[in-house]
């Protein structure tokens, strides 16, 4: 049987320690692209998955946004459906040019996705393996973790900071001197907190050679505090930035995003799968950039609903992690699970619980009605 991979992929996977006896398994990532149990969101979503939740449910489990797109944004999108028998690259391309102006970097270096788990997948397999670990703070998004378990890498978990629970970048760089990917999730999935600047320019200054620094940009824009990344990619440094239009934007069905790097990191990671974009998704996402009001205004209706919830936990003397995103992380003095199903007995479906803190559940921010309802089953469950 001949190799799906050219000479010059070969030499690199033989480079990264795997064996040629691998390359049936990592071929199969390119065969099966999205179809792969890790490769989309599919299965993190299953873990925020209700099967029949009530339709009067209140539904904050998934990081979703409940104001959905920007109404410029659903009418780009309303405008192009009569045309989706067309693959329409064109939008592809105006959806780059606009996120490269608007983030201060060149269009070639911009790739867009279906979102951005979709390119945190595709870095795992293009810079880790067997003898290039995985990197990321516990508790952190898992799906990078999962990608790593499928190829044969070490994902190697390295505790947030107590306290003030941001990532530990300097205990990061020194989990191991042959890093492939580190990734900071900023602010943090699920915590909500912020890495400092400083904190990112130490990563990046002081990582191992040969080492990537991802950072996922997902929750940016809900925090009032977080500045871009993006700085560190018009530098040619080390950095991968993803960005997503799932969070803020509201649209996590439409699937948008792209991921942000020198072109030479770009281009090793589209070795994996190809694709055309969803135009639904390109449009909308072009539409959300150019309301210029879009940032701040959502920014101050999501925080404030936060902010409004936080003060409410900390009347009634519950533990919580000062959030700067749309969702945050609660200690419900009991087996998270089981306060999660309380809390579902109550129409009120949170999120999930991390194995490192296994009496803290996530809970996404709703709208102001759907936290009004989560206070009243959270003092019904929380003493249960």
């Amino acid at each position: 049987m001949s190799s799906p991979f050219t000479a010059e992929q070969t030499a690199d996977l033989l480079k990264r320690g795997f064996s040629r006896r691998n390359f049936g398994r990592v071929a199969s990532v390119i065969a099966a692209g999205a179809a792969l149990p890790f490769y989309n969101e599919r299965a993190l979503a299953q873990l925020s998955m209700v099967k029949s939740m009530p339709a009067d449910a209140v539904k904050i489990n998934a990081n979703e946004n409940p104001m959905g797109p920007c109404p410029e944004a659903a009418d780009a999108i309303y405008n192009v459906v009569k045309k989706g028998g067309r693959y329409l690259y064109e939008e592809t391309f105006t959806f780059r040019n606009t996120l490269a102006e608007v983030t201060g970097v060149k269009p070639e270096y911009v790739t867009p996705y279906a979102g951005s788990s979709d390119p945190l997948h595709r870095a795992v397999l293009s810079f880790c393996s067997k003898d290039r670990p995985f990197v990321k703070g516990d508790p952190g998004y898992e799906a990078g973790e999962r990608a790593a378990k499928f190829i044969g890498a070490k994902t190697i978990n390295v505790p947030l900071r107590k306290g003030t629970w941001d990532h530990d970048v300097k205990a990061m760089v020194a989990a191991s001197p042959n890093a492939g990917l580190i990734y900071i999730c900023n602010p943090n999935n699920p915590t909500g907190t912020l890495t400092s600047r400083a904190d990112l320019e130490w990563v990046v200054a002081n990582k191992p050679k040969g080492t990537i620094v991802m950072i996922d940009e997902a929750y940016l824009h809900i925090s009032p505090n977080a500045a871009a990344s993006t700085d560190f990619v018009a530098q040619d440094k080390d950095v991968i930035v993803l960005r997503t239009f799932s969070k803020l934007y509201g649209m996590a069905g439409l699937r948008a995003g792209a991921a942000i790097a020198r072109p030479d990191l770009l281009d090793k990671m589209k070795d994996w799968s190809a694709g055309a974009m969803p135009v639904t998704g390109m449009v909308g996402a072009t539409a959300s950039l150019n309301v210029k009001t879009l940032v701040p205004e959502r920014r101050k209706i999501i925080g404030d609903i936060r902010e409004d919830t936080l003060s409410f936990l900390a009347s009634k003397n519950i533990e919580f992690i000062p959030s700067e995103s749309n969702k945050f992380m609660m200690n419900a003095k009991q087996p998270g699970h089981e306060f999660y199903k309380a809390m579902a007995d109550q129409k009120v479906y949170i999120g999930r619980v991390w194995p490192v803190w296994p009496t803290w559940v996530r809970v996404t921010v709703g709208t102001k009605e759907e936290m009004a309802k989560f206070k009243t089953a959270c003092m019904k469950c929380y003493n249960a």
